[in-house]
């Protein structure tokens, strides 16, 4: 069984409707026969990010967090800030691999990227960009096949 995950787009201008970021993760890691847990949309505010991945790493029936946004580097960009202080473990391969694989597509502008991942309350939290091509990058080419085995190494006891 795959694992649940849930996708919190972090934005000041997305909106349910208008999520071409989160709709990219979840029909991807869908296709992958992943659960989709609940979709939040956030604004991009330490405290709003914290509180809500927070509750939902300590959700039993959740194995795995997916943000997209926040993970630039303007001001309002606060993804990482809200979370890598939260993080028991770092998994620093994450964003290595991220920016490994989209230099081919944005080249040295991949320095502006600090996509990340970590665990959470034995649960995987990665942090992509907001752009739909990123999101797209990180689902289908790291998170889809890797969350199930991350997953359950961060749950054994």
């Amino acid at each position: 069984m795959e694992p649940t995950v849930a996708i919190c787009t972090i934005s000041s201008s997305r909106t349910h409707t208008d999520d071409p970021s989160g709709d990219a993760i979840e029909s991807i890691l869908g296709e992958a026969d992943f659960s989709i847990g609940p979709r939040e949309l956030l604004d991009d505010s330490v405290p709003a990010i914290r509180s809500t991945v927070e509750s939902l790493a300590t959700d039993p029936d959740i194995d795995g967090i997916v943000t997209t946004g926040g993970t630039g580097v303007t001001p309002d960009d606060c993804t990482i800030e809200a979370l890598e202080p939260l993080f028991e473990k770092r998994l620093p391969g994450f964003g290595e691999l991220f920016r490994q694989r989209s230099i081919e597509e944005i080249g040295s502008r991949v320095v502006a990227t600090r996509a990340t991942a970590g665990i959470l309350d034995a649960t995987v939290v990665c942090c992509l960009p907001g752009s739909e091509n990123a999101a797209r990058l990180g689902a289908a080419e790291i998170i889809a096949p890797e969350l199930g085995h991350l997953a359950g190494l961060a749950q054994r006891s």
